[in-house]
């Protein structure tokens, strides 16, 4: 089965007139139709095998350059996340950790003392307790 439109549109280039697809995708390239080219299938375009070498490297020229920008905007978008990620991981080492809820007053519990001061209270409240015995 023939493409109709690669069987209707002769070479805008040279004067081919074999059927490719190439010739609508050079016609749409001439008028700078590149929506139009895409849609035609610019991406994987293979150039006529029966038209002048300048058309198959007009075609190829402008596969490539689209491949090469497309490629750059999506290495842009990835820097894009990836700096958002970063600032969002920066933002979130700055916060202060979440405090715990307040508990009720009778069930506080005391702040933990440092191990020399724990010692210390334990032989003070040892020696109170042997006096009152």
């Amino acid at each position: 089965m023939t493409d109709p439109i690669a069987s209707a549109t002769p070479c805008p280039v040279c004067a081919c007139t074999q059927p490719h697809t190439a010739h609508a995708l050079l016609a749409a390239l001439r008028e700078d139709d590149l929506d139009g080219a895409l849609a035609l299938g610019l991406l994987d375009a293979k150039p006529c095998p029966t038209c002048a070498s300048t058309c198959g490297t007009r075609l190829t020229e402008a596969r490539d350059a689209r491949r090469f920008a497309l490629a750059a905007r999506e290495r842009h978008r990835a820097r894009a996340v990836r700096l958002a990620r970063i600032q969002a991981e920066r933002e979130a080492a700055r916060r202060p950790a979440p405090t715990p809820a307040a508990a009720p007053v009778a069930q506080q519990a005391t702040p933990a003392l440092p191990s020399a001061a724990a010692d210390a209270l334990a032989r003070a409240l040892a020696k109170a307790k042997a006096r009152h015995a």
